[in-house]
């Protein structure tokens, strides 16, 4: 049984996925903090923005329709805003009488939710992006690049590598059920457990399987990093060196950088 549905990367030989990742990592970052600092209501600076990342998205080969079906991971942090139109002060949109209450958006309010959602779903897509052309190890190697502490990198890795063992423990548990039930051969894996007993019962079982669950993952977790601390491991995420950082790759990062700072700028001159 596979897990590699867990793994974002998809290989190809694109402008993009060929970029140094330390050049990816902090064009990345640059992106998602001038998205992040654009004022609210700057909408020329976010169809801006939006046409930086879409350019990107098909210069990388991976199609715009995966990158925006998996962009839709923004979607519960807008929820988080959904407060904004009826608590900040300005001119009445409408009211809506909620019991003894009356609540009243104002269209500051909806301008700002508006702003806070295309900032998530800009920022999301540019984090799609970069995991999609970008091998994991490379990313770890970047972190290091630019100084990222030691220890945050390292517990960005072993969570990362961590998911695989539960995602591993979780198939066998499956396995292991679908082996006991008595179902047909060939039948999905859920269609024992939707064969018999009740609902209380059927709750029993997948509460007691992610219990197991749990403490299997927890036990491998801790084999592994007992393996992990005899072959040596310190914390510290080594590779070969890395490639030599070319005159091209600085063009690259002075220009990006400076049309994210001129966009940032621009929106803080006429809507700060």
């Amino acid at each position: 049984m596979h897990i590699h549905f867990l793994d974002p990367y998809r290989s190809g030989s694109s402008p993009v996925h060929a970029a140094d990742a330390r050049l990816k990592f902090v064009l990345t970052l640059a992106f998602i903090l001038t998205a992040s600092l654009t004022p609210p209501g700057a909408w020329p600076v976010y169809i801006l923005l939006f046409a930086l990342i879409l350019s990107v998205e098909i210069l990388s080969g991976l199609g715009v329709g995966y990158v925006l079906k998996r962009s839709l991971l923004a979607l519960p942090f807008v929820l988080a805003a959904l407060p904004l139109p009826f608590t900040v002060e300005g001119r009445t949109l409408f009211s809506l009488p909620l019991g003894g209450w009356m609540l009243t958006a104002s269209l500051e309010g909806l301008a700002r939710f508006v702003s806070v959602a295309l900032k998530s779903w800009l920022s999301v897509q540019a984090a799609v992006v970069l995991a999609a052309c970008t091998p994991f190890p490379d990313l770890l190697m970047a972190m290091r690049a630019i100084r990222i502490p030691r220890l945050l990198t390292a517990m960005f890795g072993l969570t990362w590598r961590y998911l695989f063992v539960l995602a591993d423990e979780a198939l066998r548990l499956m396995r292991a059920r679908a082996a006991r039930s008595g179902a047909e051969t060939g039948a999905a894996p859920s269609a024992s457990l939707r064969a018999g007993g009740s609902v209380a019962w059927r709750a029993r079982v997948a509460g007691g399987m992610a219990g197991s669950l749990f403490l299997r993952a927890f036990e491998r977790s801790d084999r592994i990093y007992a393996a992990m601390l005899s072959r040596g491991y310190d914390g510290e995420v080594r590779a070969l060196p890395p490639p030599t950082f070319t005159a091209a790759h600085w063009l690259t990062l002075t220009l990006g950088l400076t049309l994210l700072a001129l966009l940032l700028g621009f929106g803080l001159l006429f809507w700060g």
